[in-house]
């Protein structure tokens, strides 16, 4: 196994194969510089089925952690990308696998470590999924 990090990038683990591939990951970042941009109100969000704001697209979609407003992906129409370049609101939580962005960092975060995200995170599982998220083990 080999990885490879800096202070600026997240760390890429990677797994060799027997067929001589690779598959790997992203180590999601413990901090970040730009949290205290977070709402202070992040226990009140749109649901996770709420389409994009500007163009109505269903899936694929961000809530931006500044201002909550609910944007597509760059895998779709590049909204919530447009909206951090015209905001600079860096921090967004994707609706479709619950995991935080920091535009700025150019990184993962880790929401379920991190004490100001974790409740957005819980939150939003909970309006996904209709329970609490499990308790996650520290290896």
């Amino acid at each position: 196994m080999a990885s490879s990090s800096s202070p600026t990038q997240p760390s890429f683990n990677f797994v060799y194969q027997p067929d001589g591939s690779e598959s790997g990951w992203v180590e999601a970042r413990t901090h970040c510089d730009h949290l205290g941009s977070v709402s202070s109100d992040l226990t009140h969000i749109p649901i996770p089925n709420t389409p994009c704001n500007r163009c109505q697209h269903p899936s694929e979609n961000w809530l931006c952690l500044c201002c909550k407003e609910v944007l597509c992906s760059r895998f779709v129409n590049k909204h919530m990308l447009e909206h951090f370049q015209q905001t600079n609101h860096c921090l967004a939580l994707s609706y479709s696998d619950l995991s935080v962005w920091c535009f700025s960092c150019d990184a993962y975060l880790d929401a379920q470590v991190i004490s100001s995200l974790r409740p957005v995170y819980e939150t939003a599982y909970i309006l996904k999924f209709g329970e609490a998220p499990p308790l996650r083990s520290e290896v």
